[in-house]
């Protein structure tokens, strides 16, 4: 029996991420070399190769600055949800300042593609039970931001999250975990990122098919900096920010391919189609 795939990408930048936020606080963004269009097309140009349809998380900052981009994402088939607009960690911002953030974002890209946002993933997956409120009160129907990796710094919590099993949160958003294996008992993720680009690709399918093996879906993201070997090196950060941010970014691309052809006899969906169907039981 087929597993639905989703694969979603977060649209932002190379000097957005918050391995380099010392370097580059929000002032400086307008000041740094926009490299997301061309990076975001190799991923449309993949995509349309398999005749894939995909989610992707747009940062509202970076929608203002490429709208064209949004469009072409759109034209494409694709769904546009939001990134947030800032790329803050939510945890961090007042509710007040978040709810902006959440209302800012959403109408940058409605007024860009002229269709309704519905879905959110939270920077860094600062995810909060607070945020959910928010999202439910703003009219999102989902939410993809949890991942249950206790060891990460900035990973958010999520009352009734329960590994990797989608869930209807108190609020009414539904929510789509990013997916997770146990391994020595200890959760490892296998959602994509800067995982996929630290294990082998091998072990990283084993991962996968062990997960598929017990769950009918499975979400896999990628940021377009990663598919980007030639961005700039930046050295006035640590030597852990370092190997997070710049480990695998000359393989990424092909990796990803690979994977699509490692998946090719699932069925691959957006997150809003797997809402849609799922209309009756949660609305």
């Amino acid at each position: 029996m087929k597993k639905t795939v989703c694969l979603t990408f977060d649209i932002e930048d190379w000097f957005q991420v918050e391995n380099l936020r010392k370097v580059f606080p929000p002032e400086t963004w307008d000041k740094q070399e926009l490299r997301v269009e061309k990076n975001t097309h190799k991923i449309l140009d993949i995509l349309e190769e398999h005749n894939i349809k995909a989610t992707f998380f747009v940062l509202g900052w970076i929608a203002e600055r490429v709208p064209k981009l949004v469009k072409e994402i759109s034209k494409r088939g694709h769904e546009i949800a939001s990134h947030g607009y800032g790329h803050l960690l939510n945890y961090n911002l007042s509710r007040e300042q978040l709810k902006q953030d959440l209302l800012k974002s959403k109408k940058v890209l409605e007024d860009i593609t002229g269709k309704t946002v519905i879905g959110y993933r939270a920077p860094s997956f600062s995810i909060s039970d607070e945020l959910m409120k928010l999202l439910a009160e703003l009219g999102f129907r989902y939410d993809s931001s949890f991942n249950d990796f206790a060891k990460h710094d900035r990973y958010g919590k999520l009352s009734g999250a329960e590994g990797s099993k989608p869930f209807m949160h108190e609020t009414g958003v539904y929510e789509f975990p990013l997916p997770v294996v146990k391994k020595f008992g200890q959760n490892i993720p296998i959602s994509g990122g800067g995982y996929f680009r630290l294990f082998p690709l091998w072990l990283f399918k084993r991962y996968v098919r062990k997960y598929l093996d017990r769950s009918d879906l499975y979400i896999f993201y990628v940021h377009p900096w990663e598919l980007d070997g030639d961005q700039p090196r930046i050295k006035q950060i640590s030597l852990n920010y370092r190997i997070r941010h710049y480990h695998g970014l000359k393989n990424t691309e092909k990796k990803f391919g690979n994977l699509i052809q490692f998946l090719k006899d699932e069925r691959f969906s957006t997150l809003a189609s797997i809402i849609k169907h799922l209309a009756g039981d949660i609305r």
